[in-house]
């Protein structure tokens, strides 16, 4: 718990650096005004006042510092949010623009790319009382940055959350059954139910998609079990079909070998066919009816094939 709180900690760090968005422009005008400044105050030591070549220093560095902080670029899917004394001015970006240093700042950079958040909903109660765990991801973007930016605090975690809460809201009112064969519907209303919640913040949802469903592993082997139940009821009805059509041929051989040869014949006549007849059935039929059937099987087949 405590590393994953570090984790969490370090990563908020690197993301409040990376909003700082220092170009590398700004960066290469600031060191040249510092070697100015520098390079200066070494050339003129001695040829001017120590006032002269301090205001000389400062200047410079003041300058640089002002490239440093006025200077922007934005990424061509990026737009900057800018509050001038704490009121909304506009939005930059994408390229190159200016600030006012100290009076103007930019508080978001709003990333205008098809974003994918992975939720999920852990033990969450069915509608007939069974705890699953689902998992899905959430394909949206961000249409509007100043809303995304002004109408809610964490546009991103808001998305998430309103996610997950969907979700098992959903599970909660789906029996299992209909959950498990019904993955394309939930899709369809997580969709519905995410975007009427995030369309206020600037947010469309694109696309969701359930990843996985999980079950008891209790419960997995009940169905597992109620399942070879299933298949064995249904092997009961068939053999049942096979004893019911046999009885047409109790009284009647000739019917049988006529079903037998019927049979042969169509296997032989497939290209590449092997037929394994039991010798039980050979004894029963006969010898040259089955070398008639084989006869008649070779002249179906292309001349090429009985090359």
């Amino acid at each position: 718990m405590e590393a994953k709180f570090v984790r969490n900690i370090i990563q908020k760090n690197k993301a409040a650096k990376a909003d700082l968005h220092i170009s590398a422009i700004a960066g290469l005008l600031f060191g040249v005004c510092s070697i100015i400044a520098v390079l200066g105050a070494l050339m003129g030591g001695g040829r001017y006042s120590d006032g002269i070549l301090g205001a000389w220093v400062l200047g410079w560095t003041l300058l640089g510092v002002y490239f440093l902080y006025a200077l922007k670029v934005a990424s061509q899917w990026e737009k900057a949010v800018i509050l001038r004394l704490g009121k909304f001015r506009g939005l930059r970006g994408p390229g190159m623009f200016w600030i006012v240093p100290i009076i103007d700042s930019v508080t978001t950079w709003i990333d205008g790319r098809v974003m994918v958040t992975p939720f999920s909903a852990e033990k969450t109660l069915t509608k007939d009382t069974v705890p699953v765990d689902v998992d899905a991801v959430l394909f949206w973007v961000v249409w509007d940055a100043e809303k995304a930016a002004l109408e809610v605090k964490d546009y991103q975690s808001a998305i998430s959350w309103a996610a997950q809460t969907a979700l098992r809201d959903i599970i909660g009112r789906m029996m299992l059954a209909d959950i498990l064969v019904g993955r394309s519907a939930i899709d369809e209303e997580l969709q519905h139910i995410i975007d009427e919640r995030t369309t206020p913040w600037g947010v469309t949802v694109q696309s969701v998609e359930i990843r996985d469903i999980v079950i008891p592993q209790d419960l997995e082997d009940a169905m597992s079990r109620q399942a070879r139940v299933i298949l064995g009821e249904s092997e009961k009805q068939i053999a049942a079909s096979f004893s019911e059509a046999s009885q047409a041929y109790v009284n009647n051989p000739t019917a049988l070998h006529l079903r037998a040869m019927n049979m042969l014949f169509e296997g032989l006549k497939e290209k590449g066919a092997l037929v394994i007849v039991p010798s039980s059935a050979v004894d029963t039929m006969n010898l040259g009816g089955i070398s008639g059937i084989v006869s008649m099987a070779q002249n179906n087949l292309p001349k090429e094939e009985k090359k």
